[in-house]
């Protein structure tokens, strides 16, 4: 009994994993099997099997949805929606304008972390004041983050991820840091956050 989810959409990349749990396995249109591992890219092509009691959740960026596959169920996905041929069908969340496309740059910032580096965007520094700009997108992201969560599953980091992002493009490390408490609270066992929480904490105070 499996789950086998296909990403139609146009484009290399056009999702990403942000919750998987019970042996998922995907097989990429082209190239070797693998184990689906937390804050993997999906490509066009993509299939996903995950076994009964196993769950897969995916951002799609264009589409700003999200669908949460519980196995075991056989779904066939179309362009516009999902549904199943037997089995569950996708539980289906719409996320916010703008969402996807910031949660579309976590690889590039989980691999950052990993390897200890930093992005800086616009030349921004940690010890200058941000503008009144800004300041408006991180509040408007903040007003985002808590409609998001109160309507998310408990486990369910979207919301944390998306406002990690755009806490990043200004080095808000002590910020950060709360936002990684966050999603460590609600998945302890996920080492690419735990990753995330040893590099903010390396960052801060400097």
């Amino acid at each position: 009994s499996t789950v086998s989810a296909v990403a139609w959409a146009q484009g290399a990349d056009v999702g990403l994993v942000n919750l998987v749990s019970g042996g998922v396995t995907y097989a990429p249109f082209s190239g070797s099997a693998g184990e689906a591992k937390p804050f993997m890219r999906v490509r066009d092509g993509d299939r996903f099997n995950v076994p009964a009691g196993g769950q897969v959740r995916i951002v799609y960026f264009t589409s700003s949805r999200q669908e949460r596959w519980s196995g075991p169920t056989l779904p066939s996905r179309t362009r516009l929606m999902p549904s199943a041929i037997s089995g569950k069908a996708a539980e289906i969340t719409v996320l916010p304008a703008g969402v996807p496309q910031r949660i579309a740059r976590v690889p590039d910032l989980m691999q950052s972390a990993k390897l200890g580096g930093i992005q800086v965007r616009g030349g921004l520094t940690r010890r200058q004041e941000a503008s009144l700009e800004q300041q408006t997108i991180v509040r408007e992201a903040r007003d985002t983050y808590e409609r998001m969560r109160k309507e998310m599953p408990a486990d369910d980091i979207t919301s944390e991820l998306y406002l990690y992002a755009v806490l990043h493009d200004y080095l808000l490390y002590e910020d950060m840091k709360v936002v990684v408490d966050e999603m460590l609270r609600k998945q302890p066992g996920n080492d690419e956050v735990k990753q995330l929480l040893v590099w903010v904490n390396s960052r801060r105070g400097r």
